[in-house]
């Protein structure tokens, strides 16, 4: 009961933040509120007894890309005026998109209604399980292969990243750290010696 009481008070958090970052018209409120829509996610996996995938929410989710996020929002000139120009043109789309989530959301309710099996409560694990071993167990054993792959993947697309962006292109100021190393004192500063005047 209590369990359920409180799946009901993170998901109204939760469907309130993701309406407050597409509705804020304030770049950084938008990315605030999703890092709080990621904090009640993640308690909702708590709720499932999922502890690791919690952890690895807030911790990569909050703790690096919301970071980064806002950083970028923060340091960006948004021209908020601009930006929203073009809104009506893809209302259409949007609604549709809204229209198939409701949808698909009676559907869920109206079979957990039915009372199939598929939508039962999860029954509470043992004591002393920990689901960070099961899900480690499951990783290096039946799919090591497709996580080496997936992080191959992942490595290949981060060097093509760090290649389309050092690369050179006309009028990129480019550094020259070596140059700047060895610098030195009588290539940046010139005394000159000023003969003192009387009036």
């Amino acid at each position: 009961m209590f369990t359920g009481l409180l799946f009901y008070v993170f998901s109204a958090v939760l469907v309130a933040a993701a309406i407050g970052v597409i509705t804020s018209r304030n770049p950084v409120h938008s990315v605030l509120l999703l890092v709080l829509c990621f904090f009640n996610s993640a308690l909702l996996w708590l709720l499932i007894e999922a502890e690791f995938l919690a952890i690895v929410l807030v911790l990569v989710y909050v703790g690096a890309v919301m970071v980064l996020f806002l950083f970028v929002v923060m340091m960006l000139d948004i021209n908020v005026v601009r930006m929203r120009e073009g809104f009506t043109r893809y209302a259409p789309l949007g609604l549709l998109v809204a229209l198939i989530v409701v949808a698909e959301l009676f559907y869920v309710l109206w079979v957990r209604e039915a009372g199939l099996p598929g939508m039962d409560s999860p029954v509470p694990l043992p004591e002393g399980y920990s689901n960070t071993e099961a899900v480690g167990a499951v990783l290096y054993t039946d799919y090591v292969y497709p996580f080496q792959l997936a992080a191959i993947v992942l490595l290949v697309a981060m060097v093509a990243a760090i290649a389309l962006t050092m690369r050179r292109r006309a009028g990129l100021k480019t550094q020259d750290v070596s140059r700047q190393v060895a610098v030195r004192r009588e290539d940046r500063v010139r005394l000159v010696k000023i003969e003192a005047e009387r009036e």
